[in-house]
């Protein structure tokens, strides 16, 4: 069986599925871009993912851990919550103040 292959559609823009960036996100960007000297460029401010990129690659890092900023995720609590369930054990109380315990958790019971 052979299918037909049309030039014109092989390059085709799939701009159609491109969301546009969010107020909230072009105001975190330019607050980041402003205290780095940083322009954000034109095709960042077109695209919802590529700003959420540019964001991620330019944000600046916290120097100190703010209060709580170690605690384990969400993800990791019912994680760990769901192999103490089936293992039936309880996750030590240490593992809820700090991630890397409960990662080591984790890893030490599946």
């Amino acid at each position: 069986m052979h299918l037909s292959h049309h030039p014109a559609t092989e390059f085709a823009s799939n701009d159609y599925h491109r969301l546009p960036v969010t107020e909230k996100q072009l105001a975190y960007a330019r607050k980041i871009a402003a205290r780095a000297s940083l322009a954000i460029p034109d095709e960042v401010c077109a695209d919802r993912r590529a700003m959420s990129a540019w964001i991620d690659a330019h944000r600046p890092q916290s120097v100190t851990r703010r209060e709580g900023a170690n605690h384990p995720s969400s993800k990791q609590v019912a994680f760990a919550e769901r192999i103490a369930r089936i293992k039936r054990r309880n996750v030590p109380p240490e593992c809820f103040r700090d991630r890397t315990t409960m990662s080591r958790w984790i890893d030490s019971n599946r």
